[in-house]
């Protein structure tokens, strides 16, 4: 008998949801479990993608398009478990971008904040606003939102590097806006280099309403590998590895010493030959560059082996540690800005 009222009952609910899809009410119960998880469960997989493999890609599309039709040449890496999404994990794009001698890239901004991290060549160029930032392998170089930028490249060899934006994090909100320049690419405003001696050894210009050229709240935007791994190794020299990141140091915004851009943190990190960290998980997805060296990666404890220039993903909340057989530096970007400035960040370490 209880048994058949409850049979009844089951018959009773699927006809509510039946009669309740035309006016698009759905049972909040039927969902909670996953709405409101117990911890965070990523739809992004651990990936890696190889340098040399990928560039064997982008060279080929190098033949077929140019970056005048392509506007810009690049191939995503897409996480395989968010297929169609143009994401690498689910607030963050990553794609390798080719720019080949004589080329240039049109000018143009956008509300998505962007990083371009340097894999290969030296001597081309991103203009932020009609100032370019002399390109070398390693350097960082930022487009914060809303910012006028062209890349060109007079050298006599092809120039790639990791573009890292928060185009997902703006498609969920809806916000995405764009605009071309008209005139292609921007007149130059100042000499290159201009911004970065301004405000990139701790300083900025007194007169601040008159030397102020720089949006106040984001002035920098050029982070040279010639500048950031020596204090790197400054930094391993002077003390004892983390026992979780090995030695570590987090770009900064020098205008209020917070993350390089308000959606993505940009760090380094340094595991020196023979060392191996301990477990750490956190909620910010991340995305791994190696520098040089070589080791091993483990991702809720599945090894994956690391040479130089390769590419990797560590989703959500899984645990990543690193051993490194030769000195082994990494460049990684994550969302974890915007999840503190949300108070949704943790970390957890064993």
């Amino acid at each position: 008998m209880l048994d058949l009222a409850r049979d009844c009952k089951a018959d009773q609910l699927q006809q509510l949801y039946r009669e309740m899809e035309p006016v698009n009410l759905v049972p909040l119960w039927e969902q909670l479990a996953q709405l409101v998880p117990l911890k965070p469960a990523p739809l992004a997989k651990p990936h890696l993608w190889t340098y040399d493999e990928v560039r064997r890609y982008l060279m080929t599309a190098g033949t077929l398009i140019s970056a005048e039709k392509a506007e810009r040449r690049v191939l995503i890496l897409e996480n395989p478990g968010l297929r169609g999404q143009a994401a690498i994990t689910s607030s963050l794009y990553a794609g390798l971008q080719l720019i080949l001698p004589g080329e240039t890239a049109p000018c143009h901004r956008h509300t998505q904040s962007a990083l371009r991290f340097v894999m290969e060549g030296e001597g081309a160029y991103t203009a932020i606003d009609g100032e370019k930032a002399v390109m070398r392998p390693f350097d960082l170089v930022l487009t914060p939102n809303w910012q006028w930028h062209d890349h060109g490249n007079s050298t006599q060899a092809p120039m790639i590097w990791l573009d890292g934006l928060d185009i997902p994090t703006v498609r969920h909100f809806s916000a995405g806006f764009a605009e071309k320049l008209a005139a292609g690419l921007h007149p130059e405003t100042m000499p290159a280099g201009d911004t970065l001696a301004r405000y990139g050894r701790n300083m900025r210009p007194l007169q601040r309403s008159t030397a102020h050229r720089r949006p106040t709240d984001q002035p920098l935007f050029h982070y040279p590998y010639a500048d950031w791994r020596p204090t790197l190794d400054s930094l391993a020299a002077a003390q004892s590895p983390d026992p979780h990141l090995g030695h570590a140091l987090e770009f900064l915004n020098p205008a209020n010493g917070g993350s390089i851009m308000p959606t993505i943190s940009a760090q380094v990190r340094l595991v020196p030959a023979g060392f191996a960290t301990r477990s750490r998980r956190s909620t910010d997805g991340s995305v791994f560059v190696v520098v040089s060296g070589s080791g091993t990666v483990w991702i809720d404890e599945e090894p994956i082996s690391l040479t130089s220039r390769d590419m990797f993903v560590v989703p959500s909340w899984k645990a990543m540690r690193l051993s490194a057989d030769e000195d082994l530096v990494l460049f990684g970007f994550s969302d974890r800005a915007c999840q503190e400035k949300l108070s949704l960040f943790r970390e957890e370490c064993s």
